[in-house]
């Protein structure tokens, strides 16, 4: 059975987090990606306590989007951070969802990661398009918890 360390291989791992760097090109938005093996409780608490230690609650337009899979019980999640929610419905979100989930039922996770965090990236350039003192606030890495 995978495990939040080994769902993404070195490859994929490195392809991810390039979709996260094109999606932040034209965007002073911030995208993370967290994983790990179970998510202990409420699958939404879970990913609301991972947004604010990940410090995604401090970026300077409230524009932060977490994208939480708790690998072993399959569950995910997407959090945006007030900023985008002020400007997105939670139909966004959804249909964000939706998509991604076609693709992990496909057993295609990196797809459905690419797919999800390049779609968050179009969203975060309509209403926060790249500014020139642009600053990378959150590191575009992916953090991993082998719980």
């Amino acid at each position: 059975m995978s495990n939040a360390i080994t769902i993404l291989n070195r490859e994929e791992d490195h392809r991810v987090v390039e979709a996260i760097k094109q999606a932040e090109l034209n965007t002073s938005g911030e995208i993370k990606v967290h994983i790990e093996n179970r998510c202990h409780g409420d699958v939404e608490e879970r990913s609301l306590f991972l947004f604010n230690h990940l410090k995604l609650n401090e970026t300077k337009l409230r524009n932060g989007v977490l994208i939480y899979l708790a690998v072993k019980d399959h569950k995910f999640a997407i959090l945006g951070d007030e900023g985008i929610n002020k400007v997105v419905g939670q139909d966004f979100w959804n249909d964000v969802k939706d998509m991604m989930l076609g693709y992990f039922k496909e057993a295609r996770f990196v797809e459905g990661l690419e797919q999800g965090i390049l779609r968050c990236g179009e969203k975060l350039k309509a209403f926060f398009p790249y500014q020139t003192d642009d600053v990378n606030e959150i590191p575009d890495d992916i953090s991993y918890e082998n719980n």
